[in-house]
């Protein structure tokens, strides 16, 4: 549990990465530790796209940017995202596809990569471009866009946590 829970402390959102690639083994426990998140009575709603492929992370960046309003690169950099899509017929779709999510990040910290949770997978994958590009995957079903998580090496360190507040937790004992 030690581990575990220092991992937990020390994991920072990265909003600045290196262009280095992530090592395929690397991507694939980050990949393995995202399967092996708990979802609503099993059912396993999510899946996740590994892109590494420059012009689909490309593609999906001017999407993301233009649902934003802004012409910057929303990815920050980063040269891989997972976007975790959750099957929308399924109750537990979102939190299935958020608890995903948390495992991917705490994964890569864990690896020592950076990751950030970057919005606006709904918008993209609810759009005309964003079907094409689940069709053109090979994926069918009625997915819903949860989040996309941003992996690769950070460029700065982390900055330091805050403190937690102190009205977190209560006790009804």
């Amino acid at each position: 549990m030690a581990e575990t829970l220092k991992t937990i402390k020390e994991r920072r959102s990265c909003r600045n990465f290196k262009p280095d690639m992530v090592p395929k083994e690397l991507l694939d426990k980050v990949l393995e530790a995202g399967t092996w998140a708990p979802t609503g009575m099993g059912m396993q709603s999510p899946i996740i796209i590994a892109v590494t492929n420059k012009e689909l992370r490309d593609k999906l960046s001017k999407m993301n940017a233009e649902i934003m309003g802004s012409k910057a690169d929303p990815f920050y950099g980063a040269p891989v995202v997972l976007v975790v899509l959750a099957d929308k017929n399924k109750p537990t779709h979102v939190y299935d596809g958020s608890l995903v999510m948390g495992n991917l990040m705490l994964a890569a910290a864990d690896l020592g990569l950076g990751s950030c949770w970057i919005h606006r997978a709904k918008e993209e994958f609810e759009s005309e471009e964003g079907k094409k590009i689940l069709k053109n995957l090979g994926i069918e079903g009625d997915y819903e866009g949860i989040g996309h998580c941003v992996l690769g090496y950070a460029a700065a360190a982390s900055a330091e946590p805050k403190e937690r507040k102190a009205s977190y937790i209560y006790y009804a004992e």
